[in-house]
């Protein structure tokens, strides 16, 4: 209870806009400004004619959406960070754990992983009005502001509350939306799909806006997942048993023949209706269909004789549905089908095998099939010792099933850029054990805090992230001991920064000694040769996950990225020896810092060496 005045007047126009909103909801709408009054609207709806107002079309408006579009195409200059201390086998895993913002860290990974993801799981806040949502543009306010506001903290968090008294309350949403999913849609592969989870409050919006930035053709279905496996009595109208999740592609088949082919399910033990096998055939269980038809010639009119010696003619009126050299090598593949006393019209035996594999899967998910909320908590309890890290993480059944769904290929990549508690890298490394696959993941989630009373802050977790890396550790020790599987349990963390290159903030007129002397070298003094190396790859547009080595060339330490692909060079005194020593190596990429060089005619000597010794490498300076 909020026991504080607000010391202010009555806002009359809210209250009208109140009682405008109680007789005509459809009136009240969202600006810039919070909740107005459509007037065009409520003239419409009182007056009997209609009234002339802005042209209408069909599409989705709210204020804010020609801004997300623009934050989607903004440049990022911000750059990812290993760090090593919390990684899990750095040099040899495939896959990569992101600490920071999902705007920035989709912008950096447009080039490396650009038409690479097979499938892309996401669960972003519901906006119910008590969740979070993140807020892009701070342009208007200082950074002492906005750590003073609570709108960031030291982890750079930019989340803030989206209650429902919120005159942008929907908009915002939609805004932080947005962006991130038209980013995110580059990143699929020709056959790759997204599935967004999702609650009543916004499915309808976000059918909306996946529409536009996906297509409305490339809708597969809304699939009803039944997260709760009892009732809820005290619930205020309906008790809800269910959420939403979307599920897009980024082709659909049928206009792309290099789309989306949906993966069917396994069917157990299950026999299908119609299917039997009644003579025993080697090949299993099959069903049969007359081996008639509707037209046909002369020749298709030919006699079949029964195994009992009975003539058999097509029906007046009908022909046989093959020709006599088709139907006598049915027969010798014994595909031919007399009935049980050999005396029947004769069918076309169809195998089950070759029908297809499996299962379509169905749009109502089941918690008997895929799990519920209360199982997923349950995991994460399990995997921390009873602590209850986390609210509402998704079961690792359900994920599972969607990575069936998907098609996935046993090389494929996986993104999660609302990572939570890292129920998708579970899920993956789970399937992985299961059939011996090498699927990689790459999760990605904000630090956000948690609160100081929840048992995950107690039990020392003082942010999201910390709670998802430590429970893929935990998760990779499990499935390791309880299978043995060899895959990759490791993992790479990088952490969302600022660039490894000095800020200049200086106009040419403003220059003296003294700022010359500070940009003497364009790397900040606390970056690493791994920052400038992950900084490179990701310009380079090479993937995160290429396998790093350190070795030494001529005395100097030299970094290589998936064998010869990359070598990266950070020491000084760079000169026309080590440009022989490495040119020898015949790298595709060499790169060196700009201050690296022993002077300005090493540079240039360096430069003209490698294209005399090694034509094919490609050199570029930092």
């Amino acid at each position: 209870m909020n026991d504080k005045l607000d010391l202010q007047s009555t806002d009359i126009t809210s209250l009208n806009i109140e009682k405008i909103g109680a007789l005509f909801p459809n009136c009240v709408t969202e600006t810039d400004e919070g909740k107005k009054i459509d007037f065009d609207l409520l003239k419409q709806e009182l007056s009997a004619e209609i009234i002339e107002g802005n042209k209408e079309r069909y599409r989705l408006e709210w204020p804010g959406k020609r801004e997300a579009i623009v934050t989607a195409n903004i440049p990022t200059n911000k750059t990812l960070r290993p760090v090593r201390e919390d990684s899990v086998d750095f040099d040899t895993t495939g896959n990569i754990y992101i600490e920071g913002d999902n705007l920035e860290v989709l912008k950096l990974l447009q080039e490396s992983y650009l038409n690479k993801i097979k499938m892309i799981y996401i669960d972003p806040p519901y906006n119910t009005g008590k969740d979070f949502v993140y807020k892009d543009n701070f342009a208007k306010a200082s950074e002492e502001e906005l750590l003073e506001s609570g709108q960031k903290d030291e982890y750079n968090q930019k989340l803030v509350a989206n209650p429902e008294t919120n005159g942008r309350y929907h908009s915002d949403w939609l805004s932080m939306m947005y962006p991130r999913l038209k980013l995110a849609r580059n990143l699929l592969t020709e056959d790759g799909v997204i599935f967004i989870s999702i609650d009543d409050n916004e499915v309808h919006n976000l059918r909306k806006i996946c529409d536009e930035i996906f297509g409305e053709g490339n809708f597969m279905a809304n699939i009803v997942w039944q997260k709760k496996f009892s009732r809820s009595n005290d619930a205020t109208y309906f008790s809800t048993m269910h959420d939403h999740i979307l599920c897009y592609a980024r082709n659909n088949i049928l206009d792309n023949k290099n789309g989306w082919k949906i993966g069917l399910l396994p069917r157990g033990e299950e026999i299908p209706k119609g299917y039997s096998n009644p003579d025993n055939d080697s090949r299993g269980i099959w069903t049969s269909v007359a081996l008639q038809a509707k037209s046909g010639s002369d020749k298709s009119k030919y006699e079949i004789i029964t195994p009992t010696g009975r003539v058999c003619l097509p029906p007046n009126g009908r022909y046989w549905s093959v020709s006599k050299e088709s139907y006598e090598k049915l027969l010798s593949e014994n595909r031919i089908w007399f009935g049980v006393e050999g005396n029947g019209t004769p069918r076309q035996k169809t195998f089950l095998s070759e029908v297809q594999e499996g299962l379509r899967p169905n749009t109502i998910l089941f918690h008997s099939e895929v799990g519920h909320n209360q199982e997923g908590k349950q995991e994460t309890k399990n995997i921390f010792e009873n602590i209850g890290v986390f609210d509402g993480p998704k079961p690792v059944k359900l994920l599972k099933h969607l990575s069936l769904i998907t098609n996935l290929k046993t090389d494929s990549i996986i993104l999660d850029f609302f990572s939570g508690s890292a129920t998708t890298a579970h899920a993956t490394m789970q399937l992985n054990a299961e059939d011996g696959g090498n699927r990689k993941y790459i999760m990605v989630q904000l630090p956000e805090t948690t609160d100081e009373k929840s048992e995950a802050y107690k039990a020392g977790y003082k942010n999201i992230c910390e709670i998802g890396k430590e429970r893929i550790r935990r998760a990779a020790n499990k499935i390791k001991e309880e299978t043995g599987a060899d895959i990759d349990y490791g993992f790479r963390v990088y952490r969302l920064d600022s660039s490894n290159m000095q800020d200049v903030y200086y106009k040419p007129q403003d220059y003296n000694q003294g700022t010359l002397d500070l940009f003497a070298d364009n790397v900040k003094e606390n970056r690493t040769a791994e920052d400038l190396v992950t900084q490179v790859m990701l310009d380079w547009g090479l993937p995160l996950s290429l396998p790093i080595e350190r070795k030494t060339i001529a005395g100097k330490e030299v970094y290589t990225v998936a064998g010869d692909s990359l070598y990266c060079c950070f020491d000084k005194g760079i000169d026309e020896a080590f440009a022989k020593a490495i040119a020898a190596e015949k790298p595709l990429r060499i790169v060196f810092r700009d201050k690296g060089f022993k002077d300005d005619t090493a540079k240039e000597n360096v430069k003209q060496l490698l294209k005399q010794l090694s034509a094919e490498s490609e050199m570029r300076v930092i």
